[in-house]
């Protein structure tokens, strides 16, 4: 029985899932790394509290998936004699590694241990002579600085400048029915998972919010009743009466007037 998966769910290719010579703990624990976010701890002691397995049997997989060119590792230092390990995970091996100089894409900082990043294909080719292209501004005003502002909240929603820009209107839209910045903030961060549960989309979890959570606008308010005229007194009994006219009389005046506005005999 199929399930179309429009969230929470990764891509992994057959040539890992089949993958004739791994072992089933291998695939496994490949599996679960790539569908970890950029920066998440996945040293042995990590793994063996996510998964059944012991620690022996968890290194062993490692090992396998260095062997078959899914994983590398690489040693950082950290300075004062410290050092850590960065597991560079391939979706598909046969990536060309992203240069040491380069800093690799997504990887936050690294802690004592092993932080994953996901290797990336090399920069294409440039044609001598080329200058190269200034790197696109990043996205500005008061949504883009919002949603770049709510990795702050919670770490699990960091946006890139794509998907800033390509949510920046959606929050528009909530700013325009006067809803103060704060307030959408709140909406977008209040009642996440469990910190332990990984946000592998976070701007399809945030475009889901913004579409379904979207409040009607204010209904328009009625409008006012013209204001009262002023009391003055009648012109011919000194009663008081509303009138914005330069000769006020009161209805029993009017009517005593006629038509004319002369004495009635």
């Amino acid at each position: 029985m199929r399930h179309r998966h429009r969230d929470r769910f990764t891509v992994v290719g057959n040539h890992l899932a089949q993958h004739p010579a791994l072992s089933g703990l291998a695939i496994g624990v490949g599996v679960r790394i790539q569908s970890l976010p950029d920066g998440a701890d996945v040293s042995v002691k990590r793994l063996a509290l996510l998964l059944p397995e012991g620690e022996i049997s968890i290194r062993r997989a490692l090992n396998e998936l260095v062997a078959a060119g899914y994983l590398e590792r690489r040693r950082v230092a950290l300075g004062g004699g410290r050092y850590a390990t960065r597991l560079v995970w391939y979706d598909k091996p046969g990536a060309v590694p992203v240069s040491e100089a380069a800093p690799v894409p997504g990887v936050a900082a690294v802690s004592e241990g092993a932080a994953v990043s996901k290797g990336a294909p090399a920069p294409a080719a440039v044609r001598p002579g080329t200058p190269p292209s200034s790197p696109a501004a990043p996205p500005s005003g008061p949504a883009a600085a919002l949603l770049a502002r709510l990795r702050a909240a919670d770490s699990r929603l960091v946006l890139s400048c794509r998907d800033v820009e390509r949510l920046a209107p959606a929050v528009d839209g909530w700013l325009a029915l006067g809803i103060e910045g704060a307030q959408v903030t709140r909406t977008l961060t209040s009642a996440l998972p469990p910190a332990h549960v990984p946000i592998h989309h976070p701007a399809r979890f945030l475009a889901y919010r913004l579409a379904t959570q979207l409040p009607p606008p204010l209904p328009a308010e009625a409008p006012s009743p013209p204001p009262l005229a002023p009391l003055v007194s009648c012109d011919g009994c000194e009663r008081a009466v509303r009138s914005h006219g330069p000769d006020p009389l009161c209805a029993d005046c009017r009517a005593a007037r006629g038509p004319e506005g002369r004495a009635a005999a």
